[in-house]
């Protein structure tokens, strides 16, 4: 790890100038700012300490929907009894990733921010060709082990995956990113990697996450985040869905269904194909297994991760099945 700068910003506004340095990083919850330090991933010159900031840890729950501050706690989130009656998704989501103690040391900000845990990408000393850390170097992951990689929104560039849950959820039911003077849905939030794979979020010099927001629906209070991973704790996604429901007034009927995938592609999936698919239809199981395949539609396998082109749509089935169940 090199030396770095430390500052304690004082005020949103000093920390926001401190962003649009080069070379500087937020540090708030830390669990992902130094593991990424530690295993020579991220070598900051500055690193600037938010997690003191007044006002940013708020969580507000009203008529209008979410109001959830960046240096919110993972794990106040995931226990509000507001989240968990209206966004039950949103909560599920946090309850399912990282450890216990993580979730009471990292922020939904960090949480957003968090980046790959793809093995070429976090271990420079062995792997340098990693478009994502060193542009132009090549992606050793293509034509390497690649089970845990991306079937969806890959490039010749890169096929690392998000990690996250909690993303998934926020896709699925179209919150937005506070930028401070700027929002972002934050399905245009997260990038494709195309040719810049380096590039992961649209977030501009000077700017910094300071709140999400959550419309209020009916789909996100009828909701559930369905997670596969190969144990039952501390594990990232193999794929998941994080899915939501309303039915009309017959109660069969599907009048909005939202659907979003992780651990399958290389940023929170829409699967608005899935949506498309069974609105004004019942939930009979083979019109849901049929359309649950579209999750999937446009999917490249790469060799060992081709089992994922299979279970993504089960889990996307199941979760429509479940919340079927419960209307």
């Amino acid at each position: 790890m090199r030396d770095f700068s430390y500052l304690r910003a004082g005020s949103l506004d000093e920390a926001l100038r401190a962003a649009a340095m080069p070379a500087t990083m937020l540090l708030a919850g830390g669990t992902t700012l130094l593991d990424l330090a530690k295993c020579g991933v991220s070598e900051p010159e500055q690193v600037v300490d938010i997690i003191h900031l007044k006002g940013l840890d708020a969580i507000r729950v009203d008529a209008e929907g979410a109001f959830i501050g960046a240096l919110a706690k993972m794990s106040h989130v995931a226990a509000d009894s507001a989240i968990k009656q209206q966004f039950p998704a949103v909560s599920e989501s946090l309850w399912q990733a990282a450890s216990a103690q993580i979730r009471n040391m990292a922020t939904i900000g960090g949480n957003l921010l968090q980046r790959t845990r793809c093995a070429y990408f976090r271990d420079p000393a062995t792997f340098p060709a990693c478009n994502k850390r060193a542009p132009g170097s090549g992606c050793s992951a293509l034509e390497g082990v690649n089970r845990g990689h991306a079937v969806l929104g890959g490039s010749d560039a890169c096929i690392a995956t998000y990690p996250g849950d909690l993303a998934v959820a926020l896709v699925a039911f179209d919150a937005v990113v506070h930028l401070g003077k700027r929002k972002v849905a934050i399905d245009d939030f997260f990038l494709l990697p195309g040719a810049t794979p380096h590039k992961e979020h649209a977030i501009k010099p000077g700017e910094m996450i300071t709140a999400i927001t959550i419309p209020a629906s009916v789909a996100a209070k009828r909701s559930t985040y369905w997670k596969v991973r190969d144990r039952q704790s501390y594990e990232f996604a193999a794929a998941s869905a994080a899915v939501g429901i309303e039915f009309e007034a017959d109660g069969k009927t599907v009048k909005d269904l939202r659907v979003a995938l992780g651990g399958v592609a290389t940023k929170p999936w829409r699967a608005r194909g899935v949506e498309d698919a069974l609105k004004g239809k019942t939930l009979e199981p083979d019109t849901v297994k049929k359309a649950s395949r579209l999750a999937v539609e446009g999917a490249i396998a790469h060799g060992a991760n081709h089992y994922k082109i299979e279970l993504a749509p089960r889990v996307v089935e199941r979760a429509i099945l479940k919340m079927g169940a419960l209307a």
